[in-house]
């Protein structure tokens, strides 16, 4: 079973939190068009409190916009949405749906069920016969290297391990698009490592979109095809890079020499000079 090519349009958006007892409106996000195609790896960092997470609980469908609209929808002439008076005529995110997968940075496993049923949870709920999830669920535990561990249960794994399952159970569900929240920031650094090659190797394997949200430059510049780096509140992408250091690394397979070469690092300081010139730029105003 394979997801239909879609497009994922955010068209104009903003969100406005209403004040804390009686305090000024906060604008979390201010006009953030953004167009995500089937196959792209975009990931988005900016300082904290830019409106990453706001964006991706847009995708999600977990809150609506004060303004503007996000459709995920079938591509038109050229690869871009169709569009009827002005309007994008993809289905509009109006909540929750399980064409978008989340893996959250706490991986929200249950407990009381195995690795296996954790990974199939969705299937079930969709109503799909049980030797079919199982086999589904299967497929990508063995994409993530837990084809041995369908038995465990989620606290006999380690926090790799743990999210290794988030994962599985997003793509087990088979989304159009997969939205990552920080999902690697709890871990330590090797583990880290270890899951940003995995990723890689997911997204290869099953061409997705994804949306990564990362507060770690290195690892944005490792993961993403298409890099955004959002402002200070409100939040607007102030920049967009295309990058292949990914895909470098999927031919040579290790990441040590594409994270030393000499244009991965010039791009990190120039990432870097980005962020720091928006922290001042905050500060002054």
């Amino acid at each position: 079973m394979m997801s239909q090519q879609k497009v994922l349009n955010i068209h104009d958006v903003s969100v406005v939190y209403p004040g804390r007892q009686g305090g000024a409106p906060v604008t979390a996000l201010s006009g953030v068009n953004l167009e995500i195609q089937q196959g792209e790896l975009v990931v988005a960092l900016g300082a904290s409190g830019c409106g990453k997470t706001t964006l991706l609980n847009l995708m999600a469908g977990f809150i609506q916009p004060t303004s503007g609209y996000l459709t995920l929808g079938k591509p038109g002439v050229e690869g871009m949405p169709r569009v009827v008076m002005g309007r994008d005529i993809g289905d509009q995110i109006m909540g929750p749906g399980a064409e978008r997968g989340v893996v959250f940075q706490k991986n929200a496993l249950f407990p009381w069920l195995n690795v296996i049923d954790n990974t199939a949870f969705g299937l079930k709920l969709q109503g799909i016969k049980k030797a079919e999830r199982i086999e589904r669920a299967a497929k990508y535990l063995k994409l993530v290297g837990l084809e041995e561990f369908h038995q465990h249960k989620v606290y006999q794994l380690s926090g790799g391990m743990q999210q290794r399952v988030g994962i599985a159970r997003a793509l087990t569900n088979d989304p159009s698009i997969l939205l990552l929240d920080e999902p690697l920031g709890a871990l330590d650094a090797l583990t880290r490592e270890t899951l940003q090659e995995l990723l890689l190797d997911a997204w290869r394997a099953t061409n997705k979109m994804m949306f990564f949200i990362t507060h770690s430059v290195e690892e944005a510049l490792f993961m993403a095809s298409r890099l955004i780096v959002m402002s200070p509140r409100p939040g607007r992408i102030t920049h967009s890079f295309n990058l292949d250091f990914n895909r470098r690394f999927l031919q040579c397979r290790d990441a040590r020499e594409v994270k030393s070469e000499p244009d991965f690092i010039a791009m990190r300081e120039k990432i870097l000079s980005i962020i720091h010139q928006d922290e001042v730029e905050e500060v002054v105003a």
